[in-house]
């Protein structure tokens, strides 16, 4: 069974503990808000459910992979690594100097400790340790986790691989409308597009690079999107910012994500592949 992975009529208790770190998440059948907060994966019958933190995490992770270039094996073994190490939550603190996402140590040379706590750095850091591992892209995932943490437990790794690989799968984009997230609602007075374009431009470059994001009629923004993996990645990306940013729907290649139900993606949208489209 995968992290989190949840079936009917299956509870995750309050406060489940693996390796010290608490990653539950409580389930509510009696509240038709039961799921608000989780963003869940659905790949080839596995769900794995993460918190909103987890998969803002787990979305930069997977968005740095394709932004560098590199396979989704690379993005699946950065998660499991991050899986065991911090069970995606950006730590302060660890074993001896440990800290961030993947538990990397200032002693070790991983960076200074406000670099490691930047998600953004710790993650590249990681890939930049990995491709310097020979014929990473084909090693086991828990053989090539141990290539760079050095860890006391080398083993540890493979209990969270099926959790990883489809977590990489749908936050990559190989698996379409796989990631969603049952997010409040926005609330208040949108800002200005052009303003939100900004914002959104901002919010995207420490993931993907530069993107470009143009205000469409009705205010709508458009994220360009070079193929439809591409689309499926900015979108979860965006899903998974969704609070952050303000955003309210999601709609691409026929399908939208609105924010305040726990619906997922919906069929019979209106839309193109080229474009992921923003309200």
């Amino acid at each position: 069974m995968g992290l989190l992975t949840k079936a009917a009529a299956v509870v995750v208790p309050i406060g489940l503990v693996v390796g010290g770190i608490a990653y539950g998440v409580s389930r509510h059948s009696s509240s038709s808000d039961s799921t608000l907060g989780e963003c869940t994966t659905k790949v080839h019958g596995l769900s794995v459910v993460l918190t909103a933190r987890q998969a803002r995490n787990a979305s930069l992770i997977s968005a740095i992979s394709i932004r560098r270039g590199l396979p989704a094996h690379a993005a699946t073994i950065a998660l499991a690594t991050a899986l065991q190490e911090s069970k995606l939550y950006n730590l302060r603190g660890g074993d001896r100097d440990s800290l961030g996402l993947f538990q990397q140590r200032h002693s070790q040379g991983w960076g200074t400790r406000q670099q490691i706590l930047d998600p953004v750095h710790a993650t590249n850091a990681f890939y930049d340790a990995l491709v310097r591992v020979p014929g990473y892209d084909t090693m086991p995932v828990t053989v090539a986790a141990q290539r760079v943490q050095r860890s006391g437990f080398p083993s540890a790794y493979a209990v969270y691989e099926n959790d990883a690989r489809a977590l990489a799968s749908a936050l990559t984009g190989y698996s379409a409308a796989a990631f969603s997230c049952h997010l409040a609602a926005a609330t208040g007075t949108p800002a200005p597009a052009a303003q939100r374009a900004v914002r959104m431009r901002r919010a995207l470059a420490p993931a993907f690079g530069s993107t470009q994001v143009s205000v469409a009629s009705g205010s709508h923004l458009d994220v360009a999107a070079a193929s439809p993996t591409r689309g499926w990645a900015l979108a979860s990306y965006v899903v998974s910012h969704a609070s952050a940013l303000g955003v309210s729907s999601v709609t691409y290649a026929g399908r939208s994500w609105t924010a305040g139900n726990d619906k997922g993606w919906q069929s019979g949208a209106t839309g193109s592949a080229a474009v992921v489209v923003v309200d």
